[in-house]
């Protein structure tokens, strides 16, 4: 049976129904990485908490190459990532969730690559057209229909370096590249993703408007009591999901 790889964020700092959780320190060439083994519908599962149980790493700090290349090294092929966004498209609601379907990095300063010339094979240029896999977000959605939960099918994901919010204008520029939603660590995740061979695709909750989508400010308030009251959406998606894969 395939394993299959959960990367999440804020809010999602453990994972009720996997059983046997079992943390650990993976090496990898590109630093440690914390992953929890366990099984979830007897579905082996490798657990990565992108900042930490304790919400100590800030997205900017996250180290991107070592998650991904610890659940490689771990065998995994499928990986399944929850994003916490703010919504740019006034019309996804805190509570609502979108599939990605592409994205654009707005980062800098991150290791955002392998092939960065000190790896054997020297640098590659990887197509990132199709990076979100159609298989695990199909999966993602027929689990969603079966479960009555509203799901959008498509989107497009604007990354950050945080921790900071961003500025309205910053929001405006993401929306006139196409953006759908907001966040701080879908990228580089997904492009390293893709340059590692695996196959990633993304299930984002909005837990606020953007800045400048809504007159009112974004406070960690407001983005808790979303988390308390929506999370158990996104595990119920995924607990079809992963039966699916």
């Amino acid at each position: 049976m395939d394993k299959v790889g959960i990367i999440a964020g804020t809010g999602f700092y453990s994972l009720p129904a996997l059983s046997g959780a079992s943390p650990r320190l993976i090496s990898t060439a590109y630093g440690d990485a914390l992953i929890t083994t366990g099984t979830w519908n007897g579905v082996p599962i490798e657990f990565v908490t992108r900042h930490g149980v304790d919400h100590s790493v800030p997205p900017s700090k996250v180290n991107y190459r070592a998650n991904i290349m610890a659940l490689k090294n771990l065998g995994i092929e499928k990986v399944i990532a929850i994003n916490v966004v703010g919504g740019i498209d006034p019309t996804l609601a805190a509570g609502q969730l979108s599939l990605v379907d592409d994205f654009v990095d707005f980062t800098s300063g991150r290791e955002s690559t392998f092939f960065d010339g000190i790896q054997p094979g020297g640098v590659q240029h990887v197509d990132v057209v199709g990076a979100y896999d159609k298989e695990i977000r199909q999966a993602l959605l027929d689990s969603a229909r079966a479960a009555g939960i509203p799901l959008r099918e498509s989107g497009v994901y604007a990354g950050f370096n945080g921790p900071r919010f961003e500025s309205p204008a910053e929001i405006r520029l993401a929306a006139l590249a196409g953006a759908t939603v907001v966040g701080m660590t879908g990228c580089p995740e997904v492009t390293l993703a893709k340059e590692a061979g695996l196959r990633y695709a993304s299930i984002a909750l909005v837990v606020n408007p953007a800045a400048g989508v809504s007159d009112a400010p974004i406070t960690m308030e407001e983005i808790t009591a979303c988390l308390k009251t929506a999370s158990s959406k996104v595990i119920a998606i995924l607990d079809g999901a992963i039966k699916n894969l």
